[in-house]
C-alpha cells in the first residue's frame, strides 16, 4: 500500500505540472486529456482515477492563485487606511490581470464560471468580505456576505470577459465595476470617490504585472516546470489601449 500511494503521489505531480504548464501557455480549453496524459506519460486510466474531470485541476490552480491575493492588497494599501481600499486594490489586480494575458483571462473567467472552483471563490471571498464590510451590515451573517458574493463575482466575471478597447479603457473598467461593487456594499458616495481615486494615483497596470511575474514564479516552483517567454508575455494586441 506504501508503493501505491508514492505511486499515485506521484502520478498526480506529473499530471498536475503538465497541466498548469499547458494552461498558461496555450489555455485551458485548448488543454486536452490526451495530451495531458501524453505529455505527463501516465495512463488515461490513472489520470481519471486522479481527476475524474478537468475542472478538478482547475481547483487545485484556483486554491494556489487565490491563496494570497489579498494579502499581497493589503501590502500595496497603506494599512492606516479603511479595509475598502485592500478591496479595491486586490479586485482591481485581479481585473487588470487578465488585460495582460489571454490565457489568465481564461482562467479566471473559468474558474468564477465552473461549480467547484467558483463556489471555492465564493467561500474564500465571503470571510473577507465580512471582515471588510462587516460595519455596513452589523446584522448580516457570513451567509448574508456569500449571497453578496454571488452577485459580485458575477459582476467580475462579466468585466472580466469584456476585453478592454479604445472605447473601454482600463481605467473605466475599473470605474465601472469598483463603483457597482461598493453600491452593494454600502460604501458612502464620499468614500467611493476617495477609492476610486486612490486606484487611478497607481500604477494598476504596472502593479499586475509584477504581481503575474510573480505569480508564474511561484507556480513554476511548486509545480517544477519552465514558462516559455511567450507565455509569461503580454499575449493581448492592442495593448496600448487597456
Amino acid at each position: 500500500m506504501i508503493y501505491l500511494r508514492r505511486d499515485s503521489s506521484e502520478t498526480k505531480r506529473k499530471i498536475l505540472t503538465v497541466c498548469v504548464r499547458l494552461f498558461l501557455e496555450q489555455g485551458y480549453k485548448n488543454t486536452t486529456v490526451s495530451q495531458i496524459v501524453d505529455e505527463a506519460g501516465v495512463a488515461r486510466g490513472s489520470y481519471l482515477n486522479l481527476f475524474p474531470t478537468k475542472d478538478r485541476i482547475l481547483l487545485e490552480l484556483t486554491e494556489t492563485m487565490f491563496g494570497g491575493q489579498f494579502g499581497v492588497a493589503r501590502s500595496i494599501a497603506d494599512s492606516k487606511l479603511p479595509p475598502v481600499y485592500a478591496y479595491a486594490v486586490e479586485t482591481a489586480i485581479q481585473l487588470t490581470l487578465t488585460e495582460l494575458n489571454e490565457n489568465l483571462r481564461e482562467i479566471y473567467i473559468e474558474a468564477y464560471s465552473l461549480p467547484d472552483t467558483s463556489e471555492y471563490i465564493y467561500l474564500h471571498t465571503t470571510a473577507e468580505l465580512k471582515q471588510i464590510f462587516g460595519e455596513n451590515f452589523p446584522d448580516d451573517t457570513e451567509s448574508d456576505f456569500y449571497e453578496m458574493e454571488i452577485g459580485t463575482a458575477g459582476l467580475m466575471r462579466s468585466y472580466m470577459a469584456r476585453k478592454c478597447d479604445i472605447h473601454f479603457p482600463l481605467e473605466r473598467k475599473l470605474s465601472r465595476f469598483l463603483t457597482a461593487a461598493m453600491r452593494v456594499y454600502r460604501v458612502p458616495e464620499e468614500e467611493q470617490a476617495k477609492v476610486l481615486a486612490f486606484i487611478q494615483s497607481l500604477d494598476i497596470e504596472a502593479i499586475a504585472t509584477e504581481v503575474m511575474y510573480k505569480l508564474f514564479a511561484m507556480l513554476e516552483m511548486k509545480y517544477d516546470f519552465k514558462l516559455s517567454k511567450e507565455s509569461k508575455g503580454k499575449q493581448r494586441k492592442g495593448e496600448e489601449t487597456i
